[in-house]
């Protein structure tokens, strides 16, 4: 059941980009939403590196809420439906392909939000190409640039991951250190101008995987719920609607630098997570807590089987106990739990049986090995009881 960095990378990329689209914003902790008070100097105009996936659309509509005008670049191949009143560009993001960025040439806007990087070369080409006419750089990093996870509260200045080949383009093996690369290729063509933001694990409504909604869709079933360690290991994420208002957020406020964007706002633990979880549902689900030695016994495996969880020891143990104080101070802020994973059950709940099905082979322990795992629990139970 070991769980190592390269699992967890591939992992990622394996399932496409880590950030799409969202639904409506809910009730912050904290204080009002973003969009609550009007922004600062007037509205901005902000050019979108993608736009319509995860993150990007949640992007859009933040901006807008907040009355700014927003342009979109990409290849037009993702929900191309989307906004049909906002203005497109279609492109590609490498040069190197059809015209690449040459609709972009000559063009000027307050700030662009790069949502779609991933190789440093590419994204240097937008970088050094808009930086003559753009003000400010917004990058989407990952908290994966790290080097190592092990140490809890990791906060941004923890030493990055690197690549031996710095021109090899393999994301699969190398996301985490072609990310760094791509921040330095930012700040490089935008000296004293570049935001990039770290999030940890992207959730919410429309998340194309099933790396936080397996938790309020299984325990929306009910009955017994396999659950990871004894409740108290830490739990990470971020609300892909709260991520969006605050990069908006950062653009107003000029904020520069580097920030870790992840939450909730303050140290969550799994049981926590999964009681909201059954909150947002009103589910009789009863959680069987499994310890790490008997999950591994049984060969399941944490962050896999059973999302959002790491085992709290070994080479990932940090990796849901980042720091986010840096951005907190500058006005990130975090809706509910509870909200979550109601938004995100209802979004499930509304997709056509197809679909369903689709996101659920993505990941989760499936309910056939659950009931198997779940009935050697309570053998094991069983003759522990018995036992003299």
């Amino acid at each position: 059941m070991k769980l190592s960095r390269r699992r967890v990378l591939q992992g990622a990329t394996a399932l496409g980009s880590l950030w799409a689209t969202g639904c409506a914003s809910t009730k912050l902790e904290g204080g009002e939403a973003a969009k609550a008070s009007a922004p600062k100097g007037g509205g901005k105009r902000i050019l979108i590196l993608g736009g319509t996936g995860f993150l990007g659309p949640q992007l859009v509509e933040a901006a807008r809420a907040r009355g700014h005008t927003v342009t979109l670049f990409n290849r037009g191949k993702t929900r191309p439906h989307l906004f049909p009143d906002v203005e497109k560009l279609q492109g590609d993001r490498d040069p190197k392909n059809g015209d690449g960025l040459k609709v972009l040439e000559g063009r000027s806007w307050d700030a662009v939000i790069d949502t779609s990087g991933y190789v440093p070369r590419v994204v240097r080409a937008s970088a050094e190409l808009l930086a003559p006419n753009v003000g400010h750089y917004v990058f989407i990093s990952t908290i994966s640039v790290y080097k190592e996870m092990p140490r809890p509260g990791m906060d941004e200045d923890t030493p990055l991951a690197t690549v031996e080949d710095p021109t090899n383009e393999n994301v699969r093996e190398n996301y985490g250190a072609l990310k760094a690369l791509c921040e330095k290729a930012a700040e490089a063509a935008f000296p004293g101008r570049t935001t990039n933001i770290r999030p940890g694990l992207i959730v919410g409504p429309d998340d194309p995987t099933q790396r936080f909604t397996y938790w309020p869709v299984r325990v929306a079933r009910g009955g017994e719920v396999l659950a990871p360690g004894n409740g108290s290991d830490l739990a990470q994420f971020i609300d892909v609607r709260d991520l969006a208002e605050w990069t908006i957020l950062t653009i107003e406020n000029r904020d520069i630098g580097t920030f870790n964007a992840t939450g909730p706002a303050r140290q969550l633990t799994m049981k926590e997570l999964l009681e909201a979880c059954k909150q947002a549902s009103n589910s009789d689900a009863t959680f069987i807590w499994a310890d790490t030695a008997f999950l591994e016994k049984h060969n399941v495996k944490a962050w896999v089987d059973l999302p959002v969880w790491v085992t709290p020891t070994g080479e990932l143990a940090g990796m849901t106990s980042a720091s986010n104080a840096r951005a907190v101070a500058r006005g990130l802020k975090f809706r509910p739990t509870v909200d979550t994973a109601r938004d995100t059950l209802t979004w499930f709940n509304g997709l056509p049986p197809e679909r369903q099905a689709e996101l659920q082979k993505r990941g989760g322990i499936t309910p056939e090995r659950e009931r198997e795992v779940l009935a050697a629990w309570h053998q094991q139970q069983a003759g522990s009881a018995s036992a003299p």
